[in-house]
């Protein structure tokens, strides 16, 4: 076992003694040592039940003969850090959790890891730690909190909160139901209700196979849930025994497996960053070039690119419509049937998805479709290129109504998310207006931070079919409306949104993938000619991380 360099031999006397003041027996020293990386928070709804999660998972791993440690993570809440300049540290976060997995797993020699996650970052940072040290590995997502509910209404994060602001502003509702809905919305531990990144991400290391059937779906709160901690607990020490390794998983199938999964659920936009960081910590990333026009997908073999997204994109049919495209929660998704129904659909139904079958499937139809009945035959998530976006951008299609699939509209400029908010806030935003919102991307921000709260308040507002919005920046999963977000290049590195001036037209064609702007070649170069190089002013880690992290189109790894 990897764990014999710290306990074997006369020379680790002192490593036993160490280990024995932490409470390890002598009978112990000969099971496998298994890393439990918590990543329990009182400041993150999603994480404040992880305590009792973390028992199960060490019952599990005792039982089954091994020896159980428990370390921590950081973790970001994107709701409560959005909207101000604690959402620059979300992205960045991601790769602090995989830095900090990494470290004390090889510095103590672990012999295998349960990685205890939930929320937007920590579960794709886990992700990546997984791959990159590449020692038996499983993921237990801690599960969505249950629906809100209030006056008979059923209340989500989104539409019960961030929402009823633009609502409350536009004279709809009053300050007392706002109050209302303020307090129902979020009413236990757990991810939010929808298909947001948090859980779009548990769905995923489901499809990939990290995490055990129905965890994903199952509630934060369940006994389920409980239950899947143990039953990991147990796992993880037999693929110990087996030598079952991350990379033996994950693989440019399992990866294509969670694209294809992705766009039938319509899940989060933010699944593409996550995706690629993914298959580069996996040896699996690839170059995609810069053409302005859909490249083309990796070859059998190859590693995993934007293009794969581009190329499936165009293939699979969204036959699952969840919140916030519906008002279909995650508890009535996993009661429906979950990952493991959807799996099996897919399975059934695109020859492009590879993988094994479930057993006695139970699958409620009038949630999860049939593939050959599905909500739409476009799928959830799409990439648009253009001049704007050369080098890809990414739109949630399944949140935008089918009559705006072609959008054109004068630009409304904004160098950062606050002039934006501000801008809506006093009702300067018009129907027909394309919100431009740049210097937010991964070097500009720094930290490519979720514009959640101005698309919120643009639909809010009623504009969610009348305005458009793109931005160098990222979306939440509950974004919804016409949002394009992901360009690439950004503002920073000279990309042509920083060249975008108000009342230029811009056109955003879904059926067609792209999004242009509206304006010569000749007068882009002299505008070219004038913009001022980018000079980042931020500091400390996220000083660090400006300079060091590569575009959206790559992940935004560092």
């Amino acid at each position: 076992m990897r764990s014999d360099n710290i306990k074997k031999g006369i020379a680790r006397t002192p490593h036993r003694s160490l280990l024995m003041a932490s409470g390890v027996s002598k009978n112990n020293m000969d099971s496998p040592f298994i890393g439990i990386a918590s990543s329990f928070s009182d400041l993150v709804p999603g994480h404040i039940g992880m305590r009792d999660l973390e028992r199960q998972i060490e019952k599990g791993i005792h039982s089954a003969g091994g020896q159980a440690f428990i370390f921590g993570v950081p973790a970001v809440c994107d709701g409560i850090a959005m909207g101000h300049s604690g959402m620059r540290y979300s992205l960045p976060s991601r790769d602090l959790i995989a830095d900090c997995v990494e470290t004390v797993a090889n510095a103590h020699q672990l012999d295998g890891l349960v990685l205890l996650s939930n929320c937007d970052k920590i579960t794709p940072g886990m992700l990546i730690a997984s791959a990159r040290i590449n020692i038996p590995t499983i993921i237990v997502t801690a599960g969505p909190m249950l629906d809100g509910e209030s006056r008979c209404e059923k209340l989500s994060m989104i539409k019960g909160a961030f929402e009823a602001i633009g609502k409350y502003r536009n004279g709809e509702i009053t300050e007392e139901r706002l109050l209302e809905l303020e307090e129902a919305s979020c009413p236990s531990a757990g991810a939010c209700q929808g298909l947001y990144t948090a859980n779009t991400m548990a769905c995923l290391t489901e499809v990939i196979g990290l995490s055990l059937p129905y965890c994903a779906t199952a509630s934060a709160v369940s006994s389920q849930k409980r239950r899947i901690a143990f039953e990991s607990g147990m796992q993880i020490v037999e693929w110990v025994k087996q030598d079952v390794k991350p990379l033996d998983i994950i693989t440019r199938d399992s990866l294509r497996n969670a694209i294809i999964a992705d766009l039938a659920m319509g899940g989060s936009t933010n699944s593409f960053l996550h995706i690629l960081a993914l298959a580069n910590a996996a040896g699996l990333g690839g170059k995609t070039s810069p053409t302005g026009t859909s490249p083309q997908p990796s070859a059998q073999g190859e590693g995993v690119t934007l293009a794969d997204f581009e190329e499936l994109s165009h293939k699979i049919h969204q036959f699952v419509k969840l919140e916030p495209s519906s008002d279909i929660s995650m508890t009535q998704f996993h009661n429906a049937g979950g990952i493991p129904a959807v799996v099996d659909e897919l399975i059934k139904s695109v020859p492009e998805f590879r993988g094994g079958k479930y057993k006695g499937v139970y699958s409620d139809k009038r949630v999860i479709h049939p593939y050959s009945e599905p909500f739409t035959t476009k799928p959830g998530l799409g990439i648009l290129y253009g001049n704007i976006a050369p080098e890809g951008s990414v739109i949630k299609i399944s949140a935008v109504n089918e009559s705006c699939y072609e959008f054109e509209g004068s630009a409304k400029t904004f160098d950062s998310e606050e002039e934006a908010m501000t801008a809506l806030e006093n009702d300067l935003i018009k129907e027909g207006d394309v919100v431009v919102i740049r210097y937010e991307g991964p070097k500009g921000g720094p930290g490519m931070r979720e514009m959640l709260a101005p698309t919120s308040l643009l639909v809010g507002k009623g504009l969610g079919t009348k305005a458009a919005l793109i931005t160098d920046g990222r979306f939440s999963g509950g974004t919804r409306g016409i949002c394009v977000g992901h360009i690439c290049p950004e503002a920073a590195n000279g990309g042509v949104i920083a060249l975008i001036k108000d009342g230029d037209k811009i056109k955003i064609d879904i059926n067609k993938r792209t999004l242009n702007l509206i304006v010569s070649n000749e007068e882009l170069e002299k505008r070219r000619k004038e913009l001022k190089p980018f000079v980042s002013k931020a500091k400390g880690y996220l000083g660090k991380y400006a300079r060091t992290v590569q575009d959206a189109s790559h992940g935004a790894i560092v």
